[in-house]
């Protein structure tokens, strides 16, 4: 059996969908198969993201904001949108979660970490619902 691919999705690419990828592949490893991407793209993985990553054991560091694609969409299993509104195509047949969460953009570190907090916690209830 193949391994089910999650994208996660927000504007930049660099906060949120990073944390959420970063967690998924950690919690989850080869059980599934894990990308992120954004509608717009940042140029860096925003430094908060990264700092608070840190703190709970995982890199992020080498990761980098991509481009969402019709293509990545089409290609996974569960797309999981944080904020990137309308940009993210529809495909019949994929489960879709809208996710909102406050953009680590416009938050001091405390907040980030909250949102990194929230982030977890939806991951591993996301593993449990893959799993199940």
């Amino acid at each position: 059996m193949t391994a089910p691919m999650v994208l996660f999705v927000c504007v930049h690419n660099a906060g949120r969908s990073q944390m959420a990828a970063a967690f998924l592949q950690h919690l989850a490893g080869d059980r599934v198969d894990v990308r992120s991407a954004g509608s717009e793209p940042a140029e860096t993985i925003n430094p908060a993201a990264v700092a608070v990553m840190a703190e709970a054991g995982i890199d992020i560091t080498t990761g980098a904001p991509k481009l969402l694609t019709t293509d990545a969409v089409r290609a996974a299993d569960v797309v999981i949108t944080m904020g990137c509104g309308d940009a993210c195509p529809i495909f019949p047949g994929k489960r879709y979660e809208e996710r909102e969460l406050d953009d680590p953009a416009t938050l001091d570190l405390e907040g980030v970490r909250r949102v990194r907090d929230e982030i977890r916690e939806r991951v591993e209830g996301l593993i449990a619902s893959l799993e199940g």
